[in-house]
């Protein structure tokens, strides 16, 4: 046979080899990014194929991977900016006096928005193949219930793929590693603000989870992906994680007069509300002088 010929055979062939092996899913942790949740989807079916769906757990964040606010009031970036708004500039007239309680107001009145048309599809798509899907939310459970009001709103819910008990539980309590109070519900888990990582691994040890072969996690910040790594390293846990980026533009364009307007604008009548319904639902500080500034927000 033709040398140049007989080359050109060998080196087709292990092209194509190597094509064959970048299309399954490795055994190895993994990190990526995306601004589409199908390709989150479509990965973790096939480590559901090569593993088995029952040893596949599929973790969705919900702030700006699931449901992004309308507006910028009370969304993920309106709260790092008031985060960062009290530590640079605690006398601005723009800093509300309890950032918690005016988000859980602001979650209360508003509404949220998909991040993309067929969310609630994808997550349908691992859950009618059999996998454990969970959600896992820097969320408090005091927003619980404006949470699963909007998760409804938009046709997704975790029940059906919740880790046991399927209801979850019906009190908060301290997570192992933990130091405040979480809720898990209807495969929900609101762990307010704790490390992802330990929270998460927290929940396998309180439902009597076995260890998942694979974790597989879509969240927008690139730090919950990393915290969940760390965590499951060295376990024999394999973990994809997948930073979802399709709200990167909104997050960095953040109108923050506008969004200050908006409190300004709505503020009266959130306070009309609780006088009239009382504190169910939120509950707002009254105003006060903040140290220093001499007049009240």
């Amino acid at each position: 046979m033709n040398t140049s010929l007989l080359k050109t055979m060998i080196f087709s062939a292990a092209f194509l080899m190597l094509a064959a092996c970048a299309s399954v899913p490795t055994a190895e942790n993994q990190t990526a990014e995306t601004d589409d949740l199908e390709m989150f989807v479509d990965a973790t079916l096939q480590l559901a194929e090569l593993y088995g769906s029952d040893r596949v757990l599929a973790v969705f964040d919900i702030d700006n991977t699931l449901l992004a606010m309308e507006q910028g009031l009370g969304s993920d970036q309106w709260y790092y900016w008031q985060k960062n708004l009290g530590e640079q500039d605690p006398c601005s007239p723009d800093l509300v006096s309890d950032r918690f309680a005016a988000q859980g107001a602001a979650y209360f009145a508003s509404a949220m928005r998909p991040t993309q048309p067929n969310a609630a599809e994808q997550v349908s798509r691992l859950q009618r193949a059999g996998l454990k899907v969970i959600a896992v939310t820097s969320r408090g459970p005091d927003y619980r219930l404006q949470t699963f009001r909007e998760l409804r709103r938009n046709d997704i819910s975790f029940w059906e793929s919740a880790l046991p008990p399927q209801r979850g539980y019906p009190y908060m309590f301290i997570p192992e590693g933990g130091s405040r109070k979480a809720l898990y519900e209807e495969g929900v888990f609101l762990t307010a603000g704790q490390h992802k990582g330990v929270m998460l691994k927290a929940l396998l040890a309180k439902t009597g989870t076995p260890a998942p072969a694979v974790i597989t996690m879509a969240d927008d910040k690139a730090e919950n992906l990393q915290a969940v790594m760390e965590t499951f390293h060295g376990t024999g846990t394999v973990v994809h994680t997948w930073r979802y980026t399709r709200e990167d533009d909104n997050v960095a364009s953040l109108d923050t007069q506008e969004a200050a307007a908006q409190w300004n604008a709505v503020r009266p009548a959130l306070i009309k509300i609780e006088e009239v319904f009382g504190p169910d639902n939120f509950e707002l500080p009254p105003p006060a002088v903040r140290e220093g500034c001499g007049t009240a927000p």
